[in-house]
């Protein structure tokens, strides 16, 4: 069955049904939600207005993190919280969420310094119940991290956190709720809440494909629209709180900035923390924390300034490299849904979630990534009020175990294939072409998990295909423009695009690479 068949087949069941829930957002937070009430019985729809994944679940800083800049603000609830997840999601998705190691270069003059950087870190052990962290003289500070030269340099701390694909956790977290009986629907766009006798009923639809409307009934609703929520909120006499900010990332090949060890540091110019580190064959840096003043109705797109910033942090780590913008293989920015409390700091803002019930309307908001099981499970709780269905916390694993692909498949695809699909690799991946489980040149992606993604995974644009259910769009140059011919001899027909449809496909992507994924033009 084709993308196209597949899709019209759930919109069939959409006004027919009548729904305990209805979770508005498909990103980390909305999956989430849709793949524990799935499996606690309810009947759930989970609709996206644009793809899964799109918003910051996409665009994040691909760390599954314990948190811990959050101790140096005082909040140990979301550290521990953070700390437990983070430790959770490695045992049950091994591969997908991978261990990374940090390294912090202690410099003479500088916050935090070395004796209370440790405190923090043995704080952060003992909430994940292990000891990671260590310190590492200057001699040997050359052995992690050749290069690493900042003014001053008197030491460096060594502990551990995780690293994720971001956009492959949200799949795979959908990919449950679906398998629990979740019907999950992008480009299907939340126009209007509907309401009788003060408490929510309903939603009137637009499928954003066709441009048809369509109304559901429901039980109940979850606003997880990240920084969209007070839009939605809106509607049922919700006032602002959300403070939308932008995060910045750029990627380089790591040829260009080869580390081992993720590099972090407090920004020299404001105290901000910044990192880079290897991810998916390239060197990620970031992040930026900025006030987001432009529509959200749009993509948002890095900044000249914001450039130079995470360049700057490069440089003043690493000042043999000398890296440049001609360096800068793709960049990406996303908006974070941090909840408003007055701090004129971005950087000082709390991160901790924030559950409201607003006339049967559950908004979900803010929190972090890696918390996001928590996160389902106290809006879960107040939906339930309003489902007619029965929520029971519990500590079952998110996701189900992964099924052994063929032994005579090397070590490595295995590995990557089981990752990223648990436990439909082996459905997804079975009787396959050799030159299928071939990596394309320049990175780790499979030709496989193309093909799969055209196949399953509801691809509706390029964009879909190329940024979020695989990352070549950002791992490649100019989005990996050069290898459309073949991505559409492979793809074109199992998503049942004409030769015009993919002609039109194309434009659209470049122009939206060029635009957001690309190096913004510099003021002249």
């Amino acid at each position: 069955m084709t993308a196209v068949a597949a899709r019209a087949q759930k919109l069939a069941l959409l006004t027919t049904t009548p729904w305990d829930l209805v979770v508005v957002g498909g990103g980390i937070s909305g999956a989430g939600v849709a793949c524990l009430a799935a499996r606690q019985g309810w009947k759930v729809l989970l609709i996206e207005q644009r793809d899964f994944a799109w918003g910051a679940s996409s665009r994040s800083s691909k760390l599954v993190h314990g948190g811990l800049r959050y101790l140096k603000e005082g909040d140990l609830k979301t550290t521990f919280h953070s700390v437990r997840e983070r430790e959770r999601l490695m045992r049950e998705a091994p591969g997908l969420i991978e261990p990374q190691s940090f390294l912090f270069a202690d410099c003479q003059g500088r916050p935090p310094g070395r004796w209370l950087f440790q405190l923090g870190l043995a704080l952060y052990d003992r909430m994940a119940g292990q000891r990671s962290r260590g310190w590492v003289k200057p001699a040997d500070v050359t052995w992690l991290a050749p290069g690493l030269a900042p003014a001053h340099m008197q030491g460096a701390v060594v502990y551990q956190d995780a690293k994720t694909d971001d956009a492959r956790l949200v799949w795979r977290v959908l990919s449950e709720a679906q398998a629990a009986g979740a019907v999950c629907l992008n480009y299907l766009a939340a126009e209007s809440v509907l309401m009788h006798q003060g408490q929510v009923t309903g939603l009137e639809l637009r499928d954003m494909v066709s441009g048809n409307n369509l109304k559901v009934t429901t039980r109940s609703m979850v606003n997880a629209t990240g920084a969209w929520s007070d839009k939605l909120r809106g509607q049922v006499g919700g006032k602002p709180i959300l403070r939308p900010l932008r995060g910045s990332h750029l990627l380089v090949p790591w040829w260009r900035l080869p580390v081992a060890q993720s590099i972090s540091l407090m920004h020299p110019r404001d105290g901000r923390p910044v990192f880079f580190y290897p991810w998916e064959g390239t060197t990620l840096i970031g992040t930026t924390d900025l006030d987001h003043h432009t529509s959200l109705d749009g993509e948002a797109s890095i900044t000249p300034e914001e450039v130079d910033y995470l360049l700057q942090a490069v440089n003043e780590q690493f000042p043999a490299v000398k890296l440049g913008i001609d360096d800068i293989m793709s960049c990406y920015a996303g908006v974070r849904p941090v909840v408003d409390d007055g701090n004129g700091d971005a950087s000082k803002t709390p991160r901790e979630h924030v559950v409201l019930d607003e006339h049967g309307m559950v908004t979900l908001t803010g929190g972090k990534l890696t918390t996001f099981r928590l996160m389902a499970q106290d809006a879960l709780a107040l939906a339930a009020r309003h489902s007619g269905q029965a929520f029971v916390r519990r500590d079952d694993p998110v996701f189900s175990p992964t099924a052994p692909l063929d032994p005579r498949w090397p070590a490595a695809i295995r590995h990557r294939l089981g990752a990223r699909y648990g436990r439909l690799a082996q459905f997804l991946a079975g009787d396959v072409p050799p030159a299928e489980l071939e990596s394309i040149a320049g990175t780790a992606t499979l030709w496989i998990e193309l093909t799969i993604a055209a196949r399953h995974e509801a691809v509706v644009h390029l964009d879909d295909l190329l940024l979020r259910r695989t990352r070549l769009g950002l791992l490649l140059p100019s989005g990996a423009m050069d290898l459309m011919p073949d991505i559409q001899r492979a793809c074109a027909p199992l998503l049942d695009w004409s030769a015009q449809r993919w002609e039109e496909e194309i434009d659209r992507y470049r122009q939206l690479i060029a635009a957001h994924y690309q190096l913004p033009p510099c003021p002249v």
